[in-house]
């Protein structure tokens, strides 16, 4: 059941009303209601992103799984946070690089762009790395030419690691025109599997051994 048609029941609350007309206002909202409120000001004020900081990075998490339900799922993105210290030895896990770059790079997106972004204080005081929100990721398109050297290349530009076997994300397996990508912002990897033509006919997911068609 969709509660996406909710929020727009409050455009006749005097305070949210002020909060959307004016620069700088405020709206007290218990815990309950704070995911409806904020979809409502999304849905019915014009500035678009909004920006929710949540004191942790589990607040921030619980929040958007909130919005959620009174959103497109499309509209409310994740800004994580690096889960290691700066004076650390250790690199942030492959995913949270790749969803903070994929949230950078939907801002860029306009009408693609999300329509809200929850983030822990954490997530929005650390630093991002030099040109990272001026990368664009790989994309591929049914029956296009599909220069397999290059898309290898680029993702060794990017930091995935060339295996015999993709079994995490950052990773890539290559054997002759195949290859098979664990992309950082997915949940299983991928394979391209024309051995004969260029040209790009289809993807699949890898589950278990199992080729599931990626419609």
């Amino acid at each position: 059941m969709s509660l996406a048609s909710l929020p727009r029941l409050l455009r006749d609350e005097p305070a949210l009303a002020r909060a959307i007309s004016e620069h700088s206002g405020f709206v007290a909202v218990p815990e309950a209601g704070r995911a409806i409120t904020i979809a409502a000001l999304a849905q019915l004020g014009g500035r678009s992103p909004l920006v929710v900081a949540c004191p942790t990075g589990s607040d921030a998490g619980q929040l958007a799984d909130d919005l959620m339900q009174f959103m497109d799922p499309g509209q409310v993105a994740l800004f994580p946070a690096w889960e290691t210290l700066p004076f650390e030895r250790v690199s942030p896990a492959v995913h949270t690089m790749g969803d903070r770059m994929k949230v950078l790079w939907r801002l860029r997106q306009g009408e693609n762009a999300p329509r809200i972004i929850v983030a822990g204080t954490r997530a929005l005081l650390q630093k991002l790395a030099p040109g990272t929100a001026d990368l664009d990721p790989i994309t591929v398109t049914k029956g296009a030419v599909l220069d397999v050297d290059a898309v290898c290349e680029q993702l060794v530009h990017f930091g995935y690691r060339r295996e015999n076997i993709v079994e995490h994300r950052g990773e890539f397996a290559r054997r002759g025109a195949i290859i098979d990508v664990f992309p950082s912002t997915d949940d299983e990897p991928v394979r391209r599997s024309e051995e004969h033509t260029s040209e790009l006919q289809s993807l699949a997911y890898l589950v278990c051994r199992l080729l599931l068609e990626k419609k």
